[in-house]
């Protein structure tokens, strides 16, 4: 089990206390690809870090006033500051935190991973390097790789089968332990996504023993 790997607090629960210091706090949920993305970069950079996650069939009453519209992710850090919105979020974590970086210093680099990441599905032809970033992984790669790990969840993996270059930077995304560390079996992806399906609040815990 990664360290996410806890129940969901639902309606009715008890809001967490404050966020301790020397951690950050992050609102999540397992099976979400926004959330994903953010503790892939916690875990990258070596973040210490909390999880809390939320059932978003049965949000609790407090939860909005983490998020105005109860989304996820938010993070929380021990001066009660949140921050929302899944690339802010990355961001930031990134900015305000030592050790690697995962944007480039370079401003041109930095601002030309901003400009991949606005057109998404039509950069793939343009891909010249292993990482969309260059030569090794960066924040672009973690932002686009928590839709790509769910295309075999989906049926659909095959779609990349006409993209050599891509294939190879799917190979490589598997091999680095931050990926690896928070890869999710895709019986237990299946079995969330039959029980979301009916709208059975129990997803959001499925496939956790306790």
């Amino acid at each position: 089990m990664t360290d996410d790997a806890t129940r969901t607090l639902g309606k009715g629960s008890a809001p967490p206390g404050p966020v301790p210091e020397g951690l950050i706090r992050l609102y999540s949920m397992r099976f979400c690809p926004y959330a994903h993305r953010t503790r892939l970069v916690l875990r990258a950079k070596g973040i210490r870090h909390e999880v809390i996650n939320i059932n978003l069939r049965n949000k609790p009453e407090w939860y909005f006033t983490k998020h105005p519209f109860g989304q996820i992710p938010v993070l929380e850090n021990s001066k009660g500051q949140l921050i929302y919105e899944s690339v802010i979020a990355c961001e930031y974590l990134d900015d305000a935190y030592p050790g690697r970086k995962l944007y480039p210093y370079d401003s041109y680099e930095r601002a030309r991973q901003k400009m991949l990441l606005e057109l998404f599905y039509k950069i793939l032809g343009y891909q010249n390097t292993i990482f969309f970033g260059g030569d090794c992984i960066s924040m672009i790669d973690y932002l686009f790789w928590p839709w790509f790990e769910r295309l075999d969840v989906y049926g659909i993996a095959d779609c990349v089968n006409h993209t050599p270059a891509l294939r190879l930077w799917i190979a490589a995304m598997k091999q680095d332990p931050t990926v690896c560390a928070l890869l999710i079996d895709k019986n237990i992806f299946l079995g969330f996504l039959n029980l979301y399906f009916q709208n059975n609040p129990d997803a959001f815990d499925y496939g956790l023993s306790c």
